[in-house]
């Protein structure tokens, strides 16, 4: 699909509805591990080890030479983005302990808004009006997420830390995609996502030895859920977007990434039967039109 050729205009629209739909199911799929035993340390280190494994085939058939000629700055990046990835979701996937899917997905996905302010403040990239004003409203989305979480408390959990972490992990991503966005512009995709994951994956397997998290001893229904985590939304949903952005725009692909939270949240409800609060509610609709319109700001 990737030949000179170009694809029917169709095409990228369905990858990417595809993609969506794959990448939704990863905070349920999270649950359901969780729910099965398994830590979240150890989820988020079989869901990348396991896609590591699974694309180290096709990364050494078609960029086997790229990775053994890699310099030591891209080692260095590597390193970098892989930390930053595994801090992402160790730090999301333990969010959903302690949170809702709808906060936890909406709060995770905002690391547009990051960017946006890291920009500004590393490299004096001032933002365009309507990206700033994405960015209040969001911003502003998301303290209602906190205020409501914070009333509305559930017995026996703790929103706060849980949307806390959340946010954590999506600044983590928004340090991975800066970092990874210098390292990706002289690799083939497949040698990219096998150097990230694989790194990220190293990295959590040292927090799990560090922290005495067991990878062993859990129920065969808890790995296959782990496995549809590295093929669903990890391998499948990440790979969709990835070629889809050589065929749309990439703030097309940044409007269309709201449709996580919105396809999580929906899950939820029909899994878990998780219900919004009326203050949660209206947080999470600003939260998405604020990040809508920085989308569509960035770049003017």
């Amino acid at each position: 699909m990737d030949g000179s050729k170009a694809p029917p205009r169709w095409l990228p629209f369905l990858v990417l509805g595809v993609g969506l739909l794959a990448i939704s199911c990863g905070a349920i799929l999270a649950r359901f591990a969780q729910g099965h035993g398994l830590p979240s340390l150890t989820i988020a280190t079989l869901r990348l080890g396991l896609a590591a494994l699974l694309i180290t085939p096709l990364a050494l058939w078609q960029s086997g030479h790229t990775l053994r000629a890699l310099t030591r700055q891209q080692g260095l990046l590597t390193g970098g983005a892989g930390f930053f990835l595994a801090l992402h979701f160790a730090t999301w996937i333990t969010s959903l302990e302690y949170t809702s899917v709808a906060s936890s997905t909406a709060l995770v996905t905002t690391n547009l808004l990051w960017i946006g302010i890291a920009s500004f403040v590393l490299f004096g990239d001032r933002p365009s009006r309507l990206m700033a004003v994405g960015i209040a409203i969001s911003i502003t989305g998301s303290g209602l997420i906190f205020w409501s979480d914070s009333r509305d408390s559930v017995p026996g959990s703790n929103p706060l830390l849980g949307n806390l972490l959340a946010v954590v992990g999506s600044w983590c991503f928004s340090a991975y995609l800066l970092i990874g966005r210098r390292l990706r512009s002289n690799l083939p995709l497949p040698a990219y996502v096998w150097l990230a994951y694989g790194s990220a994956a190293i990295f959590l397997l040292l927090a799990c030895q560090t922290s005495g998290t067991p990878l062993t001893g859990y129920s065969g229904a808890a790995y296959l859920v782990a496995l549809g985590l590295a093929i669903g939304p990890q391998l499948l949903g990440h790979s969709a977007y990835n070629w889809s952005l050589k065929h749309v725009s990439a703030t097309f692909i940044a409007v269309v990434t709201l449709g996580e939270p919105v396809g999580s949240a929906l899950l939820a409800w029909l899994f878990f039967g998780e219900a919004f609060a009326l203050l949660q509610g209206i947080g999470f609709v600003l939260l998405l039109v604020g990040i809508y319109l920085a989308a569509r700001g960035e770049g003017q």
